[in-house]
């Protein structure tokens, strides 16, 4: 599936400002299970080659958040960079059942070269939200008969991806209101060579 050309906007008086679990459960299981999702406003993206901050237009924005379906792959190389996962992740429950539903990713942009581990940290952050191993089996079951046995595209591997640029003197407010989680905390504190940089 292309990139959408045009997206759906939230309607006027609306803010978009889902949880980690709503996002797991009322959009990518949804979306992995062909079913119709409510409002319809994430658009289906093609992360590569876009930069971070070629996303507006292209996302669902919100406030300073774009919001986009995505394939999980493995090659996150852009034009003018790259996404480094940072080895941290952390799972999404299901505040009814406490069952663990899908699983958050931590990634920054980097600008330059992957190769070498070259490349020069940026304050662009990734949340990547991809189902749970046994969500993602019952999902491509139930597809799988929606669409037929002879489809060779496996729905089970769209992930939602939350883009964001953080600022050190960026309150909660004008940053969408987005509450931080304590691996985030923990992330945006780290200053050696392998996790964010501080801003100066």
């Amino acid at each position: 599936m292309g990139d959408n050309n045009s997206i759906n906007k939230v309607p006027p008086g609306f803010r978009f400002h889902p949880t980690d679990e709503e996002l797991v459960v009322h959009f990518l299981q949804r979306k992995a299970a062909l079913l119709p999702c409510h409002p319809d406003v994430i658009p289906d993206l093609h992360l590569y080659p876009y930069d971070p901050w070629e996303l507006d237009g292209k996302a669902l924005g919100e406030g300073k958040q774009w919001y986009y379906y995505s394939r999980r792959n493995e090659n996150r190389n852009t034009r003018n960079g790259y996404w480094k996962a940072m080895g941290m992740e952390e799972s999404v429950v299901n505040s009814s059942s406490s069952r663990r539903v899908g699983i958050k990713k931590y990634l920054v942009f980097f600008i330059g070269e992957a190769e070498g581990g070259g490349g020069v940290k940026t304050d662009w952050v990734m949340h990547e939200y991809r189902l749970s191993d046994s969500d993602s089996s019952s999902s491509t079951s139930r597809s799988s008969k929606r669409r037929g046995h002879n489809s060779k595209i496996d729905y089970s591997k769209w992930v939602i991806c939350r883009v964001h640029e953080r600022s050190c003197s960026t309150s909660d407010e004008e940053d969408g209101g987005m509450e931080l989680s304590c691996l985030d905390e923990v992330f945006l504190s780290l200053d050696d060579d392998d996790e964010i940089s501080n801003c100066h």
